[in-house]
């Protein structure tokens, strides 16, 4: 349990951190995407669909690159925990990644 707490407090921080950041971008994005998704027509909701997996998957990118970035200075040992730690977080934050 150690372990997985180590780097919690600065994942938790890089979280909060993109939520500043691109709280009126790409995580607006997905929530604009996913609410004309739901409220797409049956002709229109596969286009919709995949607007909405796109801005999803620009949010994942843009968490990844911010992990990949951290997980630079770390030193080789450290790298697959963190790495673990903060896509874990990034998807109990947003379910919608997993």
């Amino acid at each position: 349990m150690i372990l997985r707490k180590r780097f919690s407090d600065v994942v938790s921080r890089q979280l909060d951190l993109f939520v500043e950041v691109e709280g009126d971008g790409l995580l607006a994005e997905v929530r604009k995407r996913k609410a004309s998704y739901d409220r797409a027509e049956r002709d229109d909701a596969e286009e919709a669909y995949g607007d909405y997996v796109d801005a999803v998957d620009a949010v994942r990118d843009a968490l990844e690159e911010m992990r990949d970035r951290f997980a630079k200075t770390l030193a080789d040992d450290a790298l697959e925990e963190y790495e673990a730690a903060f896509d874990r977080a990034a998807q109990k934050r947003w379910r919608w990644l997993g």
